[in-house]
């Protein structure tokens, strides 16, 4: 398998687990691990020995969304803004459309980008102390990737436009009461149950899984097929926008010194 960096890819077995592997930033996806995002997929489905995969988060956090320094680039670069928007499209899709299933390990906030990764996800083991949040619409984003297109399929329109529309967590208890994650386990727990629920996947006859796999997803896709260019198109009309642009150099200012 290709070497990565931003993520760190490792074999259990029949099972592959991918860490995203910037503790520091609570996993902010850089340009390198949105890059790496959107390549690892391919990588796994051309892999002849995996048979499932668990995606988490190094440290304290699965994934704090977008990284701060990127989004500066992104507003400022029509090439950036394509790399960006490509690998977002590479992303949902690969998740989606990977004839692995692909258990998340929720071992800590996910949001953003990260809630958008446990959304794609098929199964979901989130932390006692973790939660989702989508706060893309709180610094003038539209949010293209997942949450906003997946979410009222999995929890109601109403209630997932709540979630979308004000940006506000959800605690773990909540996320598995309305449908957004499997099981909440304590937080030493998250990843040793992850892998055990991908291990007994990779048990099931690989072509069966596959096209179960395919048509359990099929409403996700037909929505993802008319939407996604839409949406995406959407939000790279709002990285440019000046509600934009103000708050992510608020966010700037904010920073220490």
């Amino acid at each position: 398998m290709t070497r990565y960096s931003a993520l760190d890819v490792t074999d259990d077995g029949l099972v592959a687990i991918v860490t995203m592997n910037r503790p520091a930033t609570r996993n902010a996806a850089d340009a390198t691990m949105h890059r790496e995002l959107g390549d690892i997929w391919a990588d796994l489905a051309a892999h002849r020995t995996i048979r499932a995969v668990v995606l988490t988060g190094a440290g304290r956090a699965f994934s704090a969304g977008g990284d701060l320094p990127r989004m500066l680039e992104t507003q400022r670069d029509l090439a950036v803004q394509d790399e960006v928007f490509d690998e977002a499209r590479r992303i949902v899709h690969g998740m989606v459309n990977l004839p692995r299933p692909i258990v998340a390990a929720v071992n800590g906030p996910a949001v953003g980008l990260g809630a958008s990764l446990v959304a794609l996800s098929d199964l979901a083991v989130a932390a006692e102390t973790a939660f989702l949040a989508d706060p893309h619409l709180g610094v003038g984003l539209v949010p293209a990737d997942g949450t906003a297109m997946l979410w009222p399929l999995m929890t109601g329109l109403l209630r997932a436009k709540e979630f979308v529309l004000l940006g506000e967590r959800i605690p773990a208890a909540k996320a598995l009461e309305y449908g957004l994650v499997n099981r909440v386990v304590p937080a030493e727990d998250v990843l040793s149950t992850a892998i055990e629920l991908a291990h007994r996947l990779a048990e099931i006859p690989r072509r069966a899984l596959a096209d179960t796999k395919r048509i359990l997803n099929a409403g996700a896709t037909q929505i993802l097929g008319a939407a996604l260019e839409q949406a995406l198109a959407a939000e790279r009309q709002s990285v440019t926008s000046p509600e934009h642009i103000a708050r992510v150099q608020a966010m700037v200012d904010a920073q220490p010194q």
